[in-house]
Order: structure tokens, then sequence, then C-alpha cells
């Protein structure tokens, strides 16, 4: 019984919502820890918002606030999807509050830190030349990961320098990429092809589409590339965890301080909302101090 309703729910997210299937599943995962807490198999109707508390009071020490507030998205999604369908009448998280989640600040390298990073791929490193091109179009575009790894060869405009990504919500935009992460990519195409040889060789259906492979010649996952980042971070000698997302922290942090203005940085990051690339961009006091001073009229007025 629950079940029919998640399917529905997760062809819904799928195919309305245009979300990816790493998305989709991550849905489900939290509405059904909800079903099990319950007991099995319910009616969405009979479920309550008392129901709805006890499940957030037994995250209660185990997971973050983040998380906790994340599964009550999740749950409150799948319920509005539910009332808007006639399959509930109430929705038992309408009363349930948010858990207050504490202002993270987001990793942000510094240029420096950035430029070392980049230069960590090399001889001793059996894929240096794909890892290279993965760090050099990171940082060139901003690109998610998921988004990273999901381009294919036909998504690249060498003439134009572009790249066209497919974000949140199936949403297209075409983000530009500079001249070392061309380079880069042209680099390890060789590379590319050696392993799409090497997997045909062996009997097996080669992936051409996909720009970046694994050893095995078919597609990398998300999981390795954040594997691979953080290796090349610890190489760097840089203190905190390097990450992909640490990537597009820093991709959007550097452009505002050379000058970029936050709507551009917003498309290129693919952000709907203004207030969530605000987010991503934290820059120091300093800096917004030197910008004021710089641009606003009366700034540098002295009195006579």
């Amino acid at each position: 019984m629950f079940s029919e309703y998640t399917e529905q729910f997760a062809d819904w997210l799928a195919v309305e919502r245009g979300y990816s299937p790493h998305t989709v599943n991550g849905y489900l995962r939290d509405v059904k820890e909800l079903e099990i807490l319950l007991g099995g198999d319910i009616h969405p109707a009979a479920i309550t918002g008392e129901d709805v508390r006890r499940y957030v009071y037994s995250l209660h020490g185990k997971k973050s606030s983040t998380t906790v507030a994340r599964k009550l998205s999740a749950l409150r999604t799948f319920f509005r999807f539910l009332s808007k369908r006639g399959v509930i009448e109430h929705d038992p998280v309408a009363a349930v509050v948010m858990p207050k989640q504490g202002s993270s600040i987001p990793v942000v390298l510094s240029v420096d830190e950035m430029f070392t990073l980049l230069e960590q791929p090399g001889e001793s490193d059996t894929y240096a030349a794909r890892d290279r091109a993965v760090l050099e179009l990171l940082y060139s575009t901003g690109m998610r990961v998921s988004e990273l790894v999901s381009r294919d060869m036909n998504d690249l405009d060498f003439d134009a320098g572009m790249v066209r990504v497919r974000g949140k919500g199936n949403k297209e935009r075409f983000v530009p990429f500079g001249a070392a992460a061309g380079e880069a990519l042209t680099a390890y195409f060789p590379e590319r092809d050696a392993l799409i040889a090497a997997r045909l060789a062996r009997g097996h259906q080669a992936d051409g589409e996909a720009v970046f492979l694994n050893s095995r010649g078919t597609r990398i996952t998300s999981r390795s590339v954040e594997r691979m980042v953080r290796g090349y971070g610890r190489r760097a000698g840089i203190a905190v965890t390097v990450t992909p997302h640490a990537l597009r922290h820093s991709f959007a942090t550097h452009l505002l301080e050379m000058g970029a203005d936050l709507r551009t940085v917003q498309e290129l990051l693919g952000h709907v909302s203004l207030s969530t690339t605000q987010k991503y961009t934290h820059l120091n006091m300093d800096y917004l101090t030197r910008v004021y001073d710089r641009a606003h009229p009366t700034a540098r007025r002295t009195s006579s």
C-alpha cells in the first residue's frame, strides 16, 4: 500500500521535477525510514503529526540538524504530493517545526592553494592526465560533481570554449571553461582513447559518450572523484578537507573577488535563487571594505 504511493512519488520526481536518479533515491530512502519506524506497510492517510514528531525524536543525537532538516523536507514534499492527488486530507508534516541549523562556513581555498592543488597530478599517478582535467574543469566551471561525471563528449564545444551542463531539475545552462581546462582535456583524450580500446579488447562494450572514464573504461562515479580530490588535497598539504564542492565554492568566491557580479555567478552556478548564490560566496570584511571604498561615490569624501 505504502510502496504503491512511493513508486508514484518517484515517477513524479523523475518525470515532472526532472530530478536525477541519485536525488530520487535519496528522497525515497528518507520516506522509507518513516515507514519502517511505523512498523511496515501503512496507508499514508493514517500517519499523524505525532508519528512524524516521533520519527524526528528518533533521529536526535544520531543525525545532524542539517540531515534532520533534509529528511523533513523530503517528507514534506512527499505528503504535499499526496495531498495534491487527494490521497490524504491532512499533511502530518505541516505542524512539525524544522530544527534550527547552525550556519556552516563553506571551505574556500585561496588562489595559491588552488594552484598548488591543480599541480598535484604527476608522473606517479596512473591517470594523471584525467585527474588534472577533472580538477581543472571543476575549478574552471564551478560544476557540481554530479554534473561533471554526467557530462558527455557532445556537451563540450572547444570552438566556443563552452560546456553544456544539466543541473538540478534538468535545467540546462552553458558555462565557459578556460584555456587551462581546455588544454587539460585535450591532453587527457589519448588516455581516454586507451581506456576505451582496452575495454573493447576485453570483449566489453565501452562508454564512448562519457567524458571521464574510470580504469574499467566506464563512466567515472561521483564518489571516485570525491576520493581523488580529497587525496590530492592531502598531498598538497592543504589543512582543510578538499572536496569537489570546495572547488565550487572557490570558483564562485574567486570570481567575485575579481569583480564578477553576483547575478553572473548565479547563472554560472545554475542557482534559481540569488540568496543561494550569496551563501556560496563568503568574502571577508576587508575585501568588502576595499570594494566599498573603491566603488561608493561618497566613500572617499573628505570634509572641507
